[in-house]
């Protein structure tokens, strides 16, 4: 057999775009993509192909998702020329409230155990994009994940990364309290060490659990005998579950919300996600004229500059819209944008919200031979999210939680029934009515990050999508700080320094976000793209 290492890359190498006539799938690891163009190549459309590789993935990428993660997802309808929007984030246990978690000795919320996890909204935001728009039985659109579960999936470089780094996070975790965390650790390392590269992954109960999922359309989950082991294991370990913090809990179609960039039309989920955080820093940008080049250190401080404004307003304000007390539509005011970008001059400046009311996760895009798209995105947060898995199920749960503030002050404070601030956001583009198509980037406040970046790489210097994705990225990080990928040249880092920014260069690229895109042609061909920083590829017709 040969011998090789399978994370030693040490020649650059170049990935090119990708046509297709037909239709196309992409996510981060080749199966997921293979398994959503074998959905559409046996007749289903693009909703049946994101559902099933929506199943497949928390086997296949089990460090980004699972049975216990939330989604949101964009659909487009080609026959209607319309977006859908549909919200499947969870909600907090009504038992749980800020002032328990402080009497309990925490200053924020912690990030592993019950505490942080939520009801889990994936498996019925699947159900209800079966039942709008899907024309396969769910039967048949977990097969592959079944398989996938029962015979083995071989773990990804990157995603055998992610998983060494987050078990000692788990370890750590189990130290404190084992019982919440002894399943997981039986699932997901082989005698307290993870999984690596090429060796495969199997989880009989997984399987099993989809094919309770298909027979019930997910309501087993939430209104039968899932949610009843998911309760029991709660209570016997020291959770807050109760039976009604799922009976209760429904996905939620909501309308998208938009940003003109210069000609085009940007679409994100509205709050409680933050993808309104990217259409605030585009709406400072457009007012902006970008340099000529796009390496230049111009260009980075303008996008750090405006990302930091757009964080410090929805880091303040964004929460479940039930609870907002600042409207959306002032947000993304242009008066308010106005005032925001005259912050911007040559120097970088420390971040502060303004005044509005005067004016670890994985991505997956498909489309099929009809024209119709889906952006969709589901999350455990932290890569292996809570580290709480629930014996006999094959559903390991989110922490999504996290996010919460303790702060009774904030509209993001954490009380029962209420969705956090969540950081997955799908995105779309659109030209005068028409698709353009789906493009994410996963990773945490990465996101919305990575979301302005590719919309200026693609619309201000008109790269390809493929380009768009391996342009180098910056990061920031909070107050001066941003993180620059190597490849930014020299001798931008020091320019940017010499502007004020605090600039730290990193090797390791696998927190600057992980995307795909699929874009639609003039001559209706689909072009699509994913990146180096993970796994993934793109599946023609």
């Amino acid at each position: 057999m040969v011998n090789f290492d399978p994370e030693r890359y040490p020649y650059p190498s170049r990935r090119n775009v990708v046509y297709a006539r037909q239709a196309m799938a992409c996510t981060s690891v080749p199966q997921g993509a293979q398994i959503g163009l074998d959905v559409m190549k046996a007749g289903g459309n693009a909703v049946d192909a994101a559902v099933a590789m929506a199943a497949a993935m928390p086997m296949l990428e089990p460090t980004g998702n699972g049975l216990g993660s939330d989604c949101f997802a964009l659909v487009w309808r080609a026959e209607e020329k319309k977006l859908y929007g549909l919200n499947a984030s969870g909600t907090a246990p009504a038992a749980l409230s800020a002032a328990l978690v402080r009497k309990l000795g925490h200053r924020e919320m912690p990030r592993a155990g019950w505490l942080p996890a939520m009801v889990p909204g994936a498996p019925a935001g699947w159900a209800e994009l079966n039942r709008r728009f899907g024309t396969r039985p769910l039967a048949e659109l977990f097969a592959p994940a079944e398989d996938c579960a029962r015979k083995g999936a071989p773990v990804a470089v990157n995603v055998a990364r992610q998983w060494r780094r987050d078990v000692e996070r788990i370890r750590a975790a189990r130290a404190e309290n084992p019982a919440p965390h002894a399943y997981w650790w039986e699932c997901f390392t082989k005698d307290g060490s993870p999984y690596g590269p090429g060796e495969l992954f199997r989880w009989e109960e997984y399987a099993r659990t989809l094919e309770e999922l298909a027979e019930s359309s997910c309501e087993s989950y939430y209104r039968g005998p899932l949610m009843e082991k998911i309760v029991a294991f709660s209570r016997e370990t020291g959770g807050y579950f109760q039976e009604d913090d799922f009976r209760a809990y429904r996905p939620e179609w909501v309308e998208p919300i938009t940003a003109d960039y210069r000609g085009y039309t940007v679409c994100e989920m509205p709050p409680n996600g933050h993808g309104i955080t990217a259409l605030m820093a585009l709406n400072l940008l457009r007012g902006l004229e970008m340099p000529e080049e796009r390496e230049s250190a111009r260009t980075y401080h303008f996008i750090a500059e405006a990302i930091k404004l757009a964080y410090a307003d929805t880091r303040t304000y964004v929460a479940d819209p039930r609870y907002m007390r600042t409207r959306v539509e002032d947000l993304l005011s242009e008066r308010y944008a106005a005032r925001r970008r005259a912050l911007i001059g040559d120097r970088a400046l420390e971040p502060e919200a303004g005044d509005p009311s005067c004016g670890g996760t994985i991505y997956l895009c498909t489309a099929d031979p009809q024209g119709n798209m889906v952006s969709l995105i589901q999350s455990n947060y932290t890569t292996f999210g809570a580290g709480v898995a629930v014996p006999g199920t094959g559903i390991s749960l989110q922490n999504r939680g996290a996010n919460f503030s303790l702060d009774e002050s904030s509209d993001n404070c954490l009380a029962g029934g209420k969705r956090s601030y969540h950081t997955i956001i799908p995105g779309f583009l659109m030209k005068d009515g028409e698709a353009v198509g789906p493009f994410g980037v996963m990773g945490a406040f990465m996101q919305p990050q990575g979301h302005v970046q590719v919309v200026v790489n693609t619309v201000d210097y008109h790269m390809n999508p493929q380009a768009a994705l391996d342009a180098p990225r910056l990061q920031w990080i909070g107050g001066k700080q941003i993180q620059l990928e190597r490849e930014v040249p020299d001798p931008i880092p020091q320019q940017l320094a010499d502007m004020g920014h605090q600039v730290e260069v990193i090797r390791d690229p696998i927190d600057m976000g992980r995307g795909q895109i699929i874009w639609r042609t003039r001559e209706g061909l689909y072009v699509g793209a994913t990146e180096s920083r993970c796994d993934g590829t793109v599946a023609a017709w």
